[in-house]
């Protein structure tokens, strides 16, 4: 293809996606004001006598609201990708996968059941795999790629399970059956147990939780999302600002009606989500690749939401969710504009005094990093802040438990995002001479991206607020409903002043100590990994607290195992001696026996044939 021809292409793509995301935000002013909830059947998919599962397209408040943020965000992706890859002899390639993964996100989010929706849930997954291994011919990008889909496969396996119980217990999967509050008090009612795990309600909410687990990157199934950072730059935008990893929050929101009636499913995620915020908080402390510190952040975020989830706090969890967008966005496309302009060089350790030579990512990059640390008036501060609110003013003593671990998640995110600006843009230049001489600010459309990312990161929650989670706001109420015993946030709005505001002194104090202390801390880092008696510290951190390595001792114990017992004892045991070639092997060993008495001497045949005229006597005198 000649170059006109695929600039026009790129040209035609770019321009579908800005309408598109036109069209999505027309929809949801049209809606939005008058509360209407839309459904479009284009025909059926699944008819059997017990089954009927139709393509159905479900457009409430939420889902137009994803459709339009997917829609929005993914434009801007494939505008920063014409500029961003216009140099790889593959980019038409690349932008048939963004936009193939832009299809099945917004399949995924207008979904009216749930069969439909994990289409696009395995959808996003096979595209994940596809552009993180854009590059194929590097080794890593490979491992990397594998990894997202192994873990991704243990998610969708209880997603599977989730399926299974769901049609034993509704024989149904469209939202507007298994989302029935009639029908799943009848369930409960009907449910003879005594335990609370024993119910199919918490059985179900359990199973979807842990596919969340999976796509969301939480606790124990996370290790994919750093490691995804081997794509492309605006691969790693795309799958952590508003699609693949938001993909498990968004089923949570979804099936809310369900996990209001699962108090033990929702304990479990609120303790995930916190753990996934502070232990993703203490891995990017020690990072110094700039796409992991942010990817790990990715992972704190997301533990926030699902916290929120578990507290049955689904509008708060939902307004982070599109919070996260804009800044995360901005954040990565951000680092990707400054890992262009240092050719190719991520290591923020050979960075440094780009304030000055890069004013205009700086300002971008300040921006997205006081968003996500949570500053007032930027757009990260209304939904956190909120949310550890919430959090301290449930009522349980758990939740107060976990407002205390949340606040010290709060404080690891404002150090290592501090950190990550001090050492790419204040601190003394450390890169090569001849890299920086070639150093040039963004062209104008990564420019443009940039801008329009920094406006939403500013402006974005402080107009949507109101309309989101306000107290008398009723935007969801098509949609989802918060807990049973919390449809309103008065009783958060009295908690002490101390508790309140506790949030915001922490991160601020996060930020000065970490730029007072970001050298000093540098050198007591190096101490630790220089000292035989506490090197096992430093590393234990630095090794993402082993999960990668427990994780390859599990996996290559279980391969080796599969090997002997798959591949040993099955294939090339039984199924070669009971199977088409063994039968082949008797066969051709039964034929060359026979062959051997026919070897054209009479003598021979007449033993052949006395021996078979005595066997056929003995049998009819048997048969008498």
């Amino acid at each position: 293809m000649t170059f006109q021809n695929q600039r026009k292409v790129l040209i035609f793509s770019i321009t579908m996606m800005f309408i598109n995301t036109f069209t999505a935000l027309n929809l949801l002013f049209n809606n939005s004001l008058l509360g209407k909830v839309k459904e479009i059947n284009v025909g059926r998919w699944i008819e059997t006598d017990l089954l009927l599962i139709s393509w159905n397209f479900h457009f409430d408040n939420a889902s137009l609201v994803m459709i339009s943020l997917v829609s929005f965000i993914s434009s801007l992706v494939h505008l920063y990708s014409y500029e961003y890859m216009k140099n790889d002899p593959h980019i038409i390639r690349f932008f048939s996968y963004l936009s193939f993964f832009t299809f099945f996100m917004l399949l995924l989010v207008s979904s009216s059941n749930l069969v439909q929706l994990f289409v696009g849930w395995e959808g996003v997954g096979l595209c994940s795999y596809l552009l993180i291994n854009f590059w194929f011919t590097r080794v890593q990008a490979n491992k990397a790629a594998l990894k997202a889909l192994i873990m991704n496969r243990i998610g969708d396996f209880f997603f599977i399970l989730a399926l299974v119980f769901i049609y034993k217990n509704f024989k149904s999967f469209d939202f507007g059956v298994i989302l029935d509050p009639n029908i799943i008090e009848y369930l409960l009612a009907a449910t003879t147990c005594h335990c609370m795990w024993d119910t199919p309600i918490a059985i179900i909410t359990f199973l979807l939780f842990f596919a969340a687990v999976g796509k969301s990157a939480q606790l124990g199934l996370h290790t994919w999302l750093p490691d995804a950072m081997e794509g492309p730059t605006p691969v790693s935008a795309l799958i952590h600002a508003a699609t693949m990893v938001t993909a498990g929050v968004f089923l949570i929101i979804r099936c809310s009606t369900l996990f209001n009636y699962a108090p033990s499913t929702c304990l479990v995620m609120s303790v995930f989500g916190v753990l996934t915020a502070v232990i993703a908080g203490f891995i990017g402390l020690v990072q110094y690749d700039i796409k992991k510190v942010i990817a790990y952040s990715t992972c704190s975020q997301l533990g926030y939401m699902v916290f929120a989830c578990g507290l049955n706090q689904y509008s708060i969890s939902f307004f982070h969710l599109i919070n996260h967008a804009f800044f995360k966005a901005l954040l990565f496309l951000g680092a990707g504009a400054i890992i262009h302009a240092l050719n190719d060089e991520q290591d923020i350790r050979k960075m440094g005094g780009l304030q000055k030579i890069l004013p205009f990512l700086y300002q971008i990059f300040l921006i997205g990093s006081l968003a996500l640390a949570g500053i007032p008036f930027l757009t990260g501060f209304y939904s956190k802040d909120l949310l550890l609110e919430v959090a301290y003013g449930n009522s349980t003593n758990m939740s107060q438990y976990l407002f205390w671990l949340g606040t010290f998640g709060a404080f690891l995110t404002a150090y290592y995002s501090t950190r990550l600006i001090y050492y790419v843009f204040w601190a003394d230049v450390n890169g090569y001479k001849s890299v920086y001489k070639m150093i040039h600010e963004p062209g104008l459309p990564i420019t443009v991206v940039l801008m329009l990312l920094a406006i939403g990161s500013i402006f974005f929650g402080y107009y949507a607020h109101d309309l989101f989670v306000g107290t008398a706001s009723t935007f969801f109420s098509t949609s989802f409903t918060n807990g049973l015993q919390n449809n309103n946030y008065d009783v958060f709005y009295d908690i002490p002043l101390f508790y309140k505001f506790l949030p915001l002194f922490v991160t601020i104090l996060a930020i000065i100590a970490s730029i007072f202390l970001a050298g000093p801390f540098n050198l007591f880092l190096t101490k630790l990994q220089l000292n035989k008696k506490t090197r096992f510290i430093y590393v234990f951190f630095n090794k993402k607290w082993f999960f990668d390595t427990l994780y390859n001792i599990v996996a290559y114990i279980n391969i080796n195992q599969g090997f002997k017992i798959s591949y040993e004892f099955f294939d090339k045991g039984f199924l070669e001696l009971f199977g088409p070639m063994g039968a082949t092997n008797i066969i051709y060993k039964c034929g060359k026996i026979m062959s051997s008495f026919h070897n054209g001497f009479i003598n021979n045949l007449m033993q052949i044939f006395f021996i078979g005229f005595f066997i056929f006597l003995n049998l009819v005198f048997l048969s008498l």
